[in-house]
């Protein structure tokens, strides 16, 4: 199965923008479905946003919408999440995970986000 590894995350001003990628090896990225996850501390892990595999389908949360646009590059095997607009509630571990019928849903790592007022 893919291994998924995350990196982007860092320190960034209220109203910054963020780049995140999602690199996938040992597997076929574009037979995945992806999508993005974060979990601030003491929260649950919240969805933001999919992506089918050949990116003809998106879904973000309602949290996402309007500021986080997701994007996949088959070719690289690396999935996007371009954030704009930070705010402080954004802080969290950002998650990437990939899903495909009859397998296990695959996480990354985590990448921290960290957004200051």
């Amino acid at each position: 199965q893919v291994q998924l590894v995350e990196s982007g995350g860092g320190l960034v001003q209220a109203g910054g923008s963020l780049r995140l990628s999602c690199a996938a090896s040992g597997g076929t990225f574009s037979t995945y479905d992806m999508g993005w996850f974060r979990q601030a501390p003491g929260k649950e892990r919240e969805a933001l946003t999919r992506i089918s595999r050949s990116s003809d389908s998106t879904y973000y949360a309602d949290s996402a919408k309007g500021r986080f646009t997701v994007s996949r590059d088959n070719a690289k095997s690396t999935l996007y999440l371009h954030m704009n607009s930070l705010k402080p509630e954004d802080t969290a571990v950002y998650y990437c995970a990939g899903d495909r019928p009859g397998a296990p849903r695959v996480w990354g790592q985590g990448t921290q986000v960290t957004v200051s007022s």
